[in-house]
């Protein structure tokens, strides 16, 4: 049963991310290949970075919330804070020591902390992509021109 309840939730959470990344990125990308500015683009760049990185939170606490909801329709765990707990737990690897699911939904667990791992992949890809974007355009430097 785990498998059948997992793998719909990691694809669920795989295009909710990938659809919420292309959103920041219209955002963030466009304002910061604007060429106007120099001297201030490196205020314009940490600011609209910190706005990224908190709707990419965001991103990721939304489907962390949907796993614990899962495990709480499911009566895995006592309560949605523990169930939050324990999700954010999975998902980041970091684990609550002190909180673990009924055996039958173990695989489970193991298999959000898969989730995680593809979604803070996705997220660190993302992020470089943004940055390696913009910056050479601001910074004089052309990649396509080699010495």
């Amino acid at each position: 049963m785990d498998w059948g309840w997992s793998l719909p939730l990691i694809l669920l959470n795989v295009l909710t991310h990938v659809f919420g990344l292309a959103i920041i990125n219209d955002l963030v990308v466009g304002r910061l290949k604007d060429r106007s500015g120099r001297r201030t683009f490196m205020f314009k760049f940490t600011g609209i970075t910190g706005i990224a990185v908190l709707l990419m939170i965001v991103l990721h606490w939304l489907e962390a919330v949907t796993w614990a909801i899962a495990y709480r329709m499911l009566d895995a765990l006592p309560d949605i804070k523990t169930a939050m707990l324990f999700s954010l737990g999975a998902m980041t690897g970091f684990g609550a020591s002190n909180l673990s699911l009924p055996p039958h939904w173990q695989m489970m667990g193991i298999l959000q902390s898969l989730a995680g791992l593809l979604l803070f992949g996705l997220t660190t890809a993302f992020m470089f992509a943004m940055i390696q974007s913009v910056w050479p355009a601001q910074s004089g430097h052309n990649p396509s021109n080699k010495v």
